[in-house]
């Protein structure tokens, strides 16, 4: 997927989430939004407790993932 099109993805992503229409994702959707890797994502997702299994698709939970990323933020 080229740069533009990575860029368009993440910007309707992100509309939808706002509005509340998507609240999960697929690992290479989350991976886009979240600016990390796919591995790395993967890793947060499963750590976060927000991965489910349907049929083939594995989809992410970024209410949780977002929950779970608050506890690493810096204080200072």
């Amino acid at each position: 997927m080229g740069y533009e099109r990575r860029r368009q993805c993440t910007a309707e992503i992100k509309e939808m989430m706002k509005d509340g229409r998507k609240k999960f994702v697929r690992l290479n959707e989350g991976a886009i939004l979240y600016s990390l890797g796919i591995n790395t994502f993967r890793q947060i997702a499963v750590d976060a407790k927000a991965v489910y299994h349907v049929g083939k698709i594995v989809l992410v939970n970024t209410q949780l993932v977002d929950a779970y990323l608050e506890y690493f933020r810096d204080e200072g």
